[in-house]
């Protein structure tokens, strides 16, 4: 009987301590939503600044520009030459500034990607494995062409969906070759190339300053 009523009391004390932890965390929380109403978690006072330096003090705000990805590449005499900017972004949001959009392929072989990060990623990943495969069975190193078709079928298969516009550029026993690969999978065989949303601008100055045979 008495090991049995110091256990009733244990558990009576266990249960006391619940209840007062309870009370606690109901009463600190009260607290804090008391404190914070009438607020948001948003802070406004960078828009109030603009909004009196606009109306007072006559200030002109700067007109922001949205740039996205520009990969291009392009063909002289000795090879190939391969360029992307770095930077990633999440809408009005700069998400990576180091972001890598030139990616390996192989040896001897190198991809742009614009579009979803991601997807052109993990495109060139698979691709890549699946060009190491060949070379191991092969013992030969992997052709711009063959790259460019395991690129253009698995695009092709998913019907566009995979937002992956792709530069692939290389050397190959065959010579230089460059290609842009559209993300429904059609391909071009090109001297020069752009794709992106800066593509004009850069494809622009390659139709200015490009000729046969050009040195290094």
């Amino acid at each position: 009987p008495g090991l049995l009523l110091l256990l009733l009391l244990l558990l009576l004390l266990l249960l006391l301590c619940v209840c007062v932890a309870v009370c606690v965390c109901v009463f600190s929380v009260g607290t804090m939503l008391y404190e914070w109403e009438g607020t948001s978690g948003f802070d406004f006072s960078n828009f109030k600044r603009n909004e009196m330096l606009t109306k007072e003090k006559g200030y002109k705000a700067p007109i922001t520009l949205k740039t996205g990805t520009t990969i291009a590449g392009i063909v002289f005499k000795d090879g190939i030459v391969l360029g992307a900017d770095t930077r990633a972004t999440e809408g009005p949001i700069v998400a990576d500034k180091w972001c890598e959009k030139i990616h390996y392929l192989a040896d001897n072989i190198r991809c742009c990607g614009a579009g979803t990060a991601a997807d052109t990623e993990f495109t060139t990943d698979l691709i890549a494995s699946q060009l190491k495969l060949h070379t191991m069975g092969t013992k030969k190193k992997p052709r711009i062409a063959t790259a460019c078709t395991l690129l253009k079928r698995m695009l092709f298969k998913y019907g566009g969906n995979i937002s992956a516009a792709l530069v692939l550029g290389g050397v190959d026993c065959k010579g230089s070759h460059l290609f842009s690969i559209h993300p429904h999978g059609s391909v071009d065989e090109l001297s020069y190339t752009t794709m992106g949303s800066g593509s004009l601008a850069a494809m622009a100055v390659f139709e200015a300053g490009w000729y046969e045979d050009m040195e290094e």
